[in-house]
């Protein structure tokens, strides 16, 4: 099932404690994560909806503990160059997740949110 333009389609969810945050989705929510190496090494429950739930470990040092939402898009591009007309600033481009689609992350209001756009 796809989640409609617009909506959530995954929610990442960075932590040191990966153990623990997915105890608690598993045990409060029943949300039930399998391991995905091309997602940062998340485990990625589905949820009944078709949104996804991610929760990683940060890639590095620097990477601080974040939650995260990207809201799926037909167009990339064009998503994420209204997001900068708008005054948004481009956190990154654009990056490739081979069968997963591609996403891109921007920043305005203190916060980060993902645009995520479906293979075609």
């Amino acid at each position: 099932m796809q989640v409609p333009e617009h909506t959530i389609h995954y929610l990442e969810i960075v932590t040191p404690d990966v153990a623990a945050v997915r105890e608690l989705y598993e045990q409060a929510y029943g949300w039930r994560f399998r391991p995905e190496p091309a997602l940062g090494n998340a485990v990625v429950a589905e949820l009944s909806n078709g949104s996804r739930c991610g929760i990683r470990a940060p890639l590095r040092d620097t990477e601080a503990p974040t939650v995260r939402t990207y809201l799926r898009v037909a167009d990339l591009d064009q998503a994420a160059q209204r997001a900068q007309q708008l005054g948004a600033q481009l956190a990154i481009d654009r990056m490739e997740l081979g069968a997963h689609g591609t996403i891109a992350i921007f920043q305005i209001g203190g916060i980060e949110q993902g645009l995520w756009q479906l293979p075609r």
